[in-house]
């Protein structure tokens, strides 16, 4: 495989983990409530980072936003900071991806280019690294209330909208890994001067006394 080939395959596997990590905030199934034996209910409850909704013994579906963002819990507000964030860095990583391709006829240079790249490996790493703290802090706070032998509001469970996204993260570092890996020689590395090679033959005159009077003869007479 080439390095076109290459950088195509990477550009495309970031692609694929930002578009599964922004797949994320429309699902609404991050966490579904479970039934421990305790309770009879008869509807279940499924909500994400902006809304809960409840699916009833009829089959209908109805939804509910959150009505007020200070009234949120600390993790939910920290989780939507933590993958907005992400989701933008992986977004401003694809722009410099398309920017550092040798493929593409803009960027300048190729130091250039590997610099664009490197920078998008660093920005994909980081958005996929904010991205897993969001979905793990997430799942963190489920499985907490669940094993809560003290909790007896609704236990939940993990959804289907976490398991994309911890997929998504995973993408997005390995790609961005992979560039960083890549373009690191590349990118840093410094212009030498130039030198002269070791086959080059500087050839010299050689001034001999007799020239060197013939030199100051032809002086003299041209101040005469």
């Amino acid at each position: 495989m080439n390095q076109n080939a290459c950088e195509i395959a990477v550009f495309l596997l970031c692609i694929a983990g930002w578009v599964l990590t922004t797949f994320t905030l429309p699902i609404e199934i991050w966490q579904v409530s479970t039934i421990n034996g305790i309770l009879i209910v008869t509807g279940d409850f499924y909500s994400n980072l902006w809304k809960i909704c409840v699916h009833g013994s009829t089959g209908v579906s109805d939804c509910k936003d959150f009505e007020s963002l200070l009234a949120l819990p600390v993790h939910i507000q920290v989780c939507r900071a933590f993958l907005i964030t992400g989701i933008i860095l992986c977004f401003l990583g694809v722009i410099l991806a398309l920017v550092g391709m040798k493929c593409t006829k803009i960027g300048g240079s190729d130091i250039t280019k590997a610099k664009f790249a490197f920078t998008t490996g660093i920005l994909f790493i980081v958005g996929g690294l904010l991205s897993m703290s969001c979905f793990s802090l997430y799942a963190n706070r489920i499985t907490s209330e669940f094993y809560d032998a003290k909790f007896y509001q609704t236990k939940f469970e993990l959804g289907a909208g976490l398991f994309i996204g911890w997929a998504g993260f995973f993408l997005c570092i390995v790609g961005g890994i992979l560039y960083c890996i890549a373009t690191s020689k590349v990118a840093f590395q410094k212009k030498r001067k130039g030198c002269i090679n070791k086959g080059t033959v500087i050839t010299n005159e050689i001034v001999t006394p007799t020239t060197q009077s013939k030199l100051k003869q032809f002086d003299r007479a041209a101040y005469v």
